[in-house]
């Protein structure tokens, strides 16, 4: 891997993300979740982000605010699956759990993901606190981490 660049999406980055949620299907997300990207991306993307190696896009991620403002929730984050394993999610996550940190009044950092996926959260500290079975969809449960922000020292 060459150059790696986080950045704030934009209009014309749509079909790249769209084209990496597929690749990602069935494997990591539903069918069923293409549709609830879409209107992410259309009502609730103020913080979303791509990852960009040698100005392609490889990978994608945000997070938003929850309506006391006080969890900042990481949300969307999926990589193409030949960029996976090499770091690319260890640095969007940083970068995105700097972003709310540098935020007022923000007491948890949470993520609401799957099986598949949660893990990868508990390695930052992200600690298991829900367990859905069949939530995003059959053979999709949903698994709900969080942790208090004083915790993260990205340092």
């Amino acid at each position: 891997m060459n150059q790696i660049d986080i950045r704030e999406h934009q209009a014309a980055d749509r079909e790249p993300i769209l084209n990496l949620l597929r690749l990602n299907i069935p494997t990591f997300f539903s069918p069923e979740e293409e549709a609830d990207l879409v209107d992410y991306l259309d009502n609730f993307a103020d913080n979303y982000y791509v990852v960009e190696v040698d100005g392609e896009i490889l990978g994608c991620g945000g997070f938003n605010l929850s309506a006391d403002g006080e969890t900042g929730k990481l949300s969307w984050d999926f990589f193409h699956p030949d960029s996976q394993g090499k770091g690319l999610g260890t640095a969007l996550t940083r970068f995105r759990i700097q972003k709310i940190k540098e935020l007022e009044g923000i007491k948890t950092i949470s993520v609401r993901t799957s099986q598949l996926a949660y893990k990868f959260y508990e390695k930052f500290g992200l600690e298991l606190r829900e367990v859905i079975k069949d939530y995003w969809d059959i053979g999709f449960d949903l698994y709900r981490l969080d942790r208090e922000i004083e915790f993260f020292n990205l340092k």
